[in-house]
C-alpha cells in the first residue's frame, strides 16, 4: 500500500505551503515536505494531509462506510460509474493524452474507492490519487485498487496536489472546490462531476420522508465555478430505473445523508413498511468542467 503512494508522490504536496513531499525515512513511515512539515503514513496505507488547523470535519463515519460498500457493490449504480469512466476516457482523449502515458486521475470525495477503481481498470497505466475527509473512507481506499493512493484531505481546503500535476478530477455527489481544481489540473485536465438532479430515488422519498434533490443544483454548480472552470458540453443526463430489496434500500439510504436527519429506529420501520422490493429511478447529470485558459 505505501507502494502506491510512492507512485503518486509526484503529485502530492504540503497542504500547509504547497511545497513538494518526500518519504521522510528509510522505513517509508512518513512523509515530509521541503518546508520541514511531517505526515504519518497509516499502517492501513493512507495519509493525513491536513493544513495547520487540521481537519474541520470527520465526514462519512464507519457505519455509513459499510453501507456505501455493500450498496455499490451490488452494481445497482453501474450506469453511473460507466458514465464516469466514459467521461474521463474522452478527457484524456481531448487532451492529447499519449496512450504509453501514465495519467493520474484525482477522485475528491472518494469514498470507498468504487468509483475510482473502475475508472482506473478503463485507462490503462493511469495513477488513482483519492482524497476523502473520512478515515474509515480512506481505510477502504488504500486496499480498493493497486493503483490507488488513498489520502485524508479536506476538499474545501488547499489540496495536498502540486499545481499543474492532475489529469482529471472525479466528484461523484461530494463537495466541489472549484479554484482548487483549476489550480491542481494540468494543462487540458477536466473535471468530471456526477450530480443527482430532480427525481433522484424519488420512489423512496414519500415513504421514507426524504427531501427531493434540489431544482437547478447543475446551474448553480456551473455559476459557483465561474472564474475558475467553465462548462465543456452540455451535461448529460444519466436515467436508469433499479429494483431494489429493503435491504438495499436500507444501505443506498443509510450511506446517504439522509441517514444522519432520520432516527434509525423510524427508518428502520418506514423501510419495513415498503413492498419486498421495488423500482426506484436514479436520476444524475454528468458535467464537463475545464479551465477558460485551455
Amino acid at each position: 500500500m505505501v507502494e502506491v503512494l510512492a507512485d503518486i508522490i509526484d503529485v502530492l504536496a504540503d497542504p500547509i505551503d504547497g511545497t513538494d513531499l518526500a518519504f521522510g525515512d528509510s522505513d517509508c513511515s512518513t512523509l515530509k515536505s521541503a518546508s520541514g512539515h511531517s505526515y504519518d503514513i497509516a499502517r492501513q496505507g493512507y495519509v493525513t494531509l491536513a493544513g495547520g488547523a487540521g481537519l474541520r470535519y470527520t465526514g462519512d463515519d464507519a457505519k455509513m462506510i459499510t453501507a456505501r460498500e455493500e450498496f455499490l457493490s451490488g452494481g445497482h449504480y453501474a450506469p453511473f460509474v460507466e458514465a464516469v469512466t466514459g467521461n474521463v476516457q474522452d478527457v484524456l482523449d481531448d487532451a492529447g493524452v499519449a496512450e504509453d502515458a501514465s495519467p493520474v486521475i484525482c477522485e475528491v470525495g472518494a469514498g470507498t474507492g468504487y468509483y475510482l477503481a473502475h475508472t482506473l481498470d478503463g485507462v490503462a497505466n493511469s495513477r488513482g490519487v483519492g482524497l476523502d475527509v473520512s478515515v474509515p473512507a480512506a481505510k477502504h481506499l488504500a486496499k480498493s485498487h493497486p493503483r490507488v493512493g488513498a489520502v485524508v484531505a479536506d476538499a474545501w481546503a488547499r489540496l495536498p496536489l502540486r499545481d499543474n500535476s492532475i489529469d482529471a478530477i472525479t466528484v461523484v455527489f461530494a463537495p466541489r472546490n472549484a479554484e482548487e481544481f483549476a489550480r491542481v489540473l494540468k494543462p487540458g485536465g477536466q473535471v468530471v462531476v456526477l450530480t443527482a438532479t430532480t427525481g433522484h430515488l424519488g420512489e423512496l422519498r414519500e415513504p421514507l420522508g426524504i427531501i427531493d434533490v434540489e431544482r437547478g443544483k447543475v446551474e448553480r454548480m456551473i455559476a459557483q465555478a465561474e472564474g475558475h472552470l467553465v462548462p465543456v458540453g452540455d451535461p448529460e443526463l444519466v436515467e436508469f430505473g433499479m429494483n431494489l430489496n429493503q435491504q438495499a434500500i436500507a444501505t443506498q439510504i443509510g450511506m446517504s445523508p439522509s441517514a444522519r436527519h432520520i432516527h434509525p429506529e423510524v427508518l428502520q420501520e418506514r423501510i419495513a413498511a415498503l413492498p419486498t422490493e421495488m423500482h426506484v429511478t436514479a436520476r444524475a447529470y454528468v458535467t464537463r468542467l475545464g479551465r477558460p485558459c485551455d
